[in-house]
């Protein structure tokens, strides 16, 4: 009688290995969960700055009160580290006095796909 009590005290070599692999599989849903999360966190920051790039070009343009000719311009610049290409175009309205500007930011890294997009309207100086 003591020798069987002694042999269940303790788990058997299959019951452990259950145990780890369900312990395993854990583990990497984790993991996969925390990288998902980290590269969603680098993506909301890379168009957040690139979003700040498009309205600091816009309001620059307000700020010198240009009066930028139709067509089209581009450039790099520097925000939070990273470097993004923009690229501006410049349209008119159907009111002569307002010109239409649409800014596209890219990181300069994949110069192909745009992290952000914005359009205003600049009004001509009244100097000008």
């Amino acid at each position: 009688m003591r020798r069987a009590a002694l042999c269940s005290a303790g788990f058997t070599l299959l019951e452990v290995l259950v145990a780890l692999a369900i312990v395993a599989i854990g583990l990497g849903a984790a993991v996969r969960a925390s990288i998902q999360v980290t590269s969603g966190a680098d993506a909301l920051k890379a168009r957040t700055l690139a979003v700040w790039v498009a309205e600091n070009r816009l309001t620059e343009h307000a700020a010198r009160r240009d009066w930028p000719a139709p067509g089209s311009a581009q450039g790099d610049v520097g925000q939070g580290g990273i470097a993004f290409t923009w690229r501006e175009t410049v349209g008119t309205t159907a009111e002569p006095e307002f010109r239409r500007i649409e800014i596209a930011v890219a990181a300069a890294s994949q110069p192909g796909y745009v992290l952000a997009r914005l359009t205003g309207v600049l009004a001509m100086p009244r100097d000008k």
